[in-house]
């Protein structure tokens, strides 16, 4: 096994009480696979708190799987049709989306509705980087610029030719979103939440207006829902994970791919709890991202602090929520409560992000 081999992002052994019926499964994907399907095997990714990601091989043959999380209440952020969608329309026209290879309804083969799609090979970067991956700081600095630069290049995709001018609502998007994501926190709260709700009446009092600017936006655009080239770690080829795609502001995305960023400067409280290594040696700062992305997509991007503050308070939201489906005993991955500390955290950011803002 060659260097570049032994980094290829590997899946595991199906998590306890996470496999399919493997029987239904292969009957029911007979036709569409034909006799590939007989000796299917199944993997599982244990990367993600949200979806279930598996990988299905039958010889030489690889196809991914998608399924919503068991006992998630949050349907409307676990559908799996819609995100059937936005891969069959981005299909020819986003060169970094995997293809669409079939959808199911039916939900005698396993309780949901779930989809395959193209399996793409190469290297996933995690929390950080891992051993082999020599990159020098300005390599560093160069990946993550691309990995912003491809995020314009979705936001920059012709609504009219992929045929989703009416997947979303991108008029009053940003007060739907404030509001929205308000509503969720408070629907998912335990005992032992933080409380958000000065962080909350600040968002509704700073939204900006209208930005004018309109395009298909990812909505958890991040370092591990990639893929880089096994040949060439600067070359980008492939994002995942488009569950929570719509058409709405990309400065709102931006927003949400910030609120992961925890670079060099900032406090431990929240440097620990980052999901990629944004503040290795050569990383760009926060304030060169935006830069960056305004001069690569010609958005003017202004109230920043703003959608940095959203992108934060987002990613607590959707962590409550984990945290409540494990309070409930909907799950049993015991991953799910160190949730509770991610949340007390992203508050403190949030929090620091209002109090030095001139908003």
């Amino acid at each position: 096994m060659s260097k570049q081999e032994a980094l290829i992002d590997k899946p595991q052994q199906v998590r306890e009480g996470e496999l399919p019926d493997m029987d239904r499964l292969r009957s029911y994907l007979q036709p569409v696979l034909g006799s590939a399907a007989d000796d299917l095997e199944i993997k599982q990714f244990p990367g993600g708190y949200s979806n279930l990601t598996y990988l299905l091989s039958s010889g030489d043959e690889k196809w991914v799987m998608r399924r919503p999380p068991f006992g998630s209440k949050v349907k409307s952020a676990h559908d799996m049709g819609r995100e059937y969608k936005v891969l069959s329309a981005l299909d020819g026209i986003f060169p970094y989306a995997p293809q669409p290879v079939h959808f199911c309804q039916d939900h005698d083969v396993m309780g949901c509705d779930f989809y395959l799609m193209s399996y793409i090979e190469g290297l996933v970067i995690r929390k950080q980087y891992p051993d082999g991956m020599n990159l020098s700081p300005e390599e560093v600095r160069q990946q993550f610029f691309t990995l912003f630069d491809v995020l314009g290049e979705l936001h920059s995709v012709d609504l009219v030719k992929a045929g989703l001018t009416d997947f979303g609502r991108p008029a009053g998007y940003v007060t739907r979103q404030v509001e929205g994501w308000s509503k969720r926190y408070r629907a998912a709260m335990t005992d032992d939440a933080a409380d958000f709700d000065p962080v909350m009446e600040w968002l509704l009092d700073k939204m900006p207006g209208e930005s004018g600017v309109v395009g298909i936006i990812h909505n958890d655009y991040k370092m591990d829902n990639v893929i880089w080239s096994p040949d060439d770690p600067m070359k980008l080829i492939g994002v995942l994970d488009w569950e929570m795609t719509t058409v709405g502001d990309p400065l709102m995305d931006l927003g949400c791919t910030l609120g992961y960023w925890a670079e060099a400067g900032d406090p431990d409280y929240f440097r620990q709890f980052r999901n990629m290594p944004s503040d290795a040696k050569g990383a760009p700062t926060r304030e060169e991202i935006v830069a960056r992305f305004s001069q690569q997509t010609g958005i003017d991007v202004n109230n920043i602090d703003f959608y940095f503050c959203f992108g934060l308070f987002r990613l607590a939201v959707i962590g409550q929520q984990i945290y409540y489906r494990y309070v409930q005993g909907l799950t049993k991955d015991t991953r799910f409560a160190a949730l509770i500390d991610k949340t007390y955290s992203l508050r403190k950011m949030c929090e620091r992000v209002i109090t030095q803002s001139s908003l």
